[in-house]
C-alpha cells in the first residue's frame, strides 16, 4: 500500500512539472523557458554551495563548542536535499528547492522534519521493546544483625503492563 503511494505521488508530481514548464512556455516561449531552467540551475547551485558552506560551517562550531549539532546536521541534509532538487529540471522542483535552500523557510522546513523524526522513534522504539516495566523501590538501611551482607536491601514491587 505504501509502495502504491509513493507512484501516485511522484505521478502527481510528474504531471504537475509538465503542467509548469508548459504553462511558462506557453506565456513566454520555448527559448526562454529553456533560458529561465537553465537559470535558475545556476542560481540554485551557486546557492546551495553557498548555503552548503555555512552550515558546514556552523556544524564544525558547533560540534568544537561542544554542544549537540542537530540543527546544523539538519540544515546540512536540507541544503543538499534543496540543491538536488534545484538541479533537477523544472519550475516545481526548482521552488521547492528553492524553499529548502533559503534559511526563514528552511527553519519550518527543520522543525518540521524533527518533529517527525521524533515521533517516528519514538513509535519504532515502541514497537521494537517489551511491555513497559515500572520499578518503585525504596532502600533499606543495614540492620545491625545483618553484617554478613555487604549492600543494602532494596524492597520494592515491580508492576508491569
Amino acid at each position: 500500500m505504501r509502495c502504491t503511494g509513493m507512484a501516485v505521488a511522484f505521478l502527481l508530481y510528474v504531471i504537475a512539472e509538465v503542467a509548469a514548464v508548459w504553462a511558462v512556455g506557453s506565456a513566454v516561449g520555448v527559448l526562454a523557458t529553456i533560458g529561465l531552467l537553465i537559470a535558475g540551475a545556476l542560481v540554485g547551485s551557486w546557492l546551495a554551495r553557498r548555503e552548503g558552506g555555512k552550515a558546514m560551517r556552523a556544524f564544525v562550531t558547533t560540534a568544537q563548542s561542544g554542544r549537540s549539532p542537530e540543527k546544523e546536521l539538519t540544515d546540512g541534509m536540507l541544503v543538499a536535499v534543496g540543491g538536488v532538487l534545484i538541479m533537477i529540471p523544472g519550475f516545481v522542483s526548482d521552488v521547492l528547492g528553492l524553499l529548502f535552500l533559503l534559511p526563514p523557510t528552511r527553519a519550518v522546513a527543520r522543525r518540521l522534519w524533527l518533529k517527525r523524526a521524533e515521533k517516528r522513534a519514538i513509535r519504532h522504539a515502541n514497537q521494537r521493546r517489551s511491555p513497559a516495566m515500572v520499578v518503585d523501590s525504596e532502600v533499606v538501611p543495614e540492620q545491625p544483625h545483618q553484617q554478613t551482607q555487604q549492600h543494602p536491601v532494596i524492597e520494592g514491587r515491580i508492576v508491569e503492563g
